[in-house]
């Protein structure tokens, strides 16, 4: 593959546009993960407290996904994406000028799903540009957007260390408002958007054995990805005992790893097929995360976090090089239903860690079961891959590598 025939292929302003406004829409999302240590101390929360004020935003955003996919297929990805960030300055401006009880935390969160809910736009953004060959790679740099949880964990603490949670909260509007501008002028709907249909038609997916798989497999990917990045500041303060800017080091040094190999696994799909690339990351995952159950000490536990989370971001890019093969009209509806279920994955991660850590007293048990979840979705890939291989996968259906 050639840079410059991938280039030729689409239009990179719009990919550009997508990237950025997925970015720093995931920085917004995570903001209460990076800054959880500081909130947790104001209010006094338990472990399960913990877990759940940092799951309440994944739990919005997956299910806001579904009608934002909706939206997108209705409206247009453009269009949706500017409603999207200008309602995401509601939940900042709660948290730089309220937020003074843990109600108030949980209103914020619910609203910042609405950050969350990007992903339901930014895919549909991009992929609609390109063609089937170059899927994995333009998905793959449009979610590469997930470094936005990298800014937040390097640079959540540090401000919050001088001005307060609170300030930092505000001081988002500022790329948030960077990026509007950026998107606007820059970004466009491909001229593939198809025509609006009626509601039941976009239900019809429902219908599909493959609509669930496809949310199985993600939520163990996608939710493994962001269920982690939002709790992993939390994990090194209370279990390794580090400082709350040292713990947003560790963290950003493994959510980067999760961020910046999506493409590769995108890039990985297309040259050796979504389904073979899966199965290899899969097993990453489970062994990588059986690793960190036994608890070991500080430099193995981030090696084991930093290819685990390698693991989940190039898996990602890796399902998403396969979507759009089996769904390429119902892309914008499927992309939310999809990444609901992730952001579902997401939601019950950072929970049952913090519950497992006040009924047990550890997070190992925890990291145990995410392993043996990631093992069920190996196991499940092995056993459906051969029909899509003989269906919607054959060569003389797909220009594709399945």
């Amino acid at each position: 593959m050639r840079l410059s025939d991938f280039r030729k292929s689409g239009h990179v302003p719009t990919l550009l546009s997508a990237f950025l406004y997925f970015d720093v829409s995931f920085m917004i999302w995570v903001l209460l993960g990076a800054l959880g240590v500081f909130i947790s101390q104001e209010f006094a929360l338990t472990a399960t407290q913990k877990g759940f004020m940092v799951a309440v935003p994944i739990l919005s955003g997956s299910l806001l996904r579904l009608p934002i996919g909706f939206m997108v297929d209705r409206f247009g990805p453009k269009r949706t994406g500017m409603i999207g960030m200008a309602v995401t300055t509601l939940p900042l401006l709660v948290g730089w000028l309220g937020a003074s009880s843990l109600s108030e935390i949980h209103l914020m969160g619910i609203l910042l799903g609405v950050a969350g809910a990007s992903f339901a736009v930014a895919l549909p953004l991009a992929g609609r540009w390109f063609p089937p060959r170059y899927q994995g790679l333009a998905m793959g740099i449009a979610g590469a957007g997930n470094s936005g949880t990298v800014l937040a964990a390097l640079f959540a603490p540090r401000l919050a260390e001088i001005a307060g949670w609170h300030a930092v909260m505000g001081l988002a509007l500022i790329p948030l408002a960077v990026v509007f501008l950026v998107y606007a002028f820059l970004a466009k709907d491909s001229p593939e958007q198809p025509a609006p249909q009626r509601l039941g038609r976009y239900l019809l997916v429902l219908r599909e054995g493959d609509t669930y798989w496809f949310s199985f497999f993600y939520s163990v990917t996608f939710g493994g990805f962001v269920g982690l990045a939002s709790f992993l500041v939390i994990f090194f303060h209370d279990q390794y005992g580090l400082s709350k800017v040292m713990a947003g080091n560790f963290t950003a040094l493994c959510v980067f790893a999760g961020s910046m190999f999506r493409p590769l696994g995108g890039v990985l799909a297309d040259r050796i097929g979504g389904v073979r690339a899966l199965t290899l990351l899969y097993a990453a995952v489970v062994l990588t995360m059986a690793g960190v159950a036994t608890l070991p000490p500080l430099p193995a536990a981030t090696v084991l976090l930093f290819f685990g989370m390698m693991a989940l971001g190039m898996g990602n890019g890796s399902v998403f090089q396969l979507v759009p093969q089996r769904f390429r009209k119902e892309l914008g509806v499927m992309t939310g239903l999809v990444g609901a279920a992730g952001g579902m994955g997401g939601f019950f991660l950072p929970a049952y860690l913090g519950y497992f850590k006040d009924t047990t007293g550890s997070y190992g048990t925890g990291f145990l079961i995410f392993a043996g979840i990631a093992a069920s979705a190996f196991v499940t890939l092995r056993l459906v891959q051969r029909r899509w291989r003989t269906t919607w996968g054959a060569p003389e259906v797909s220009e594709a590598v399945i």
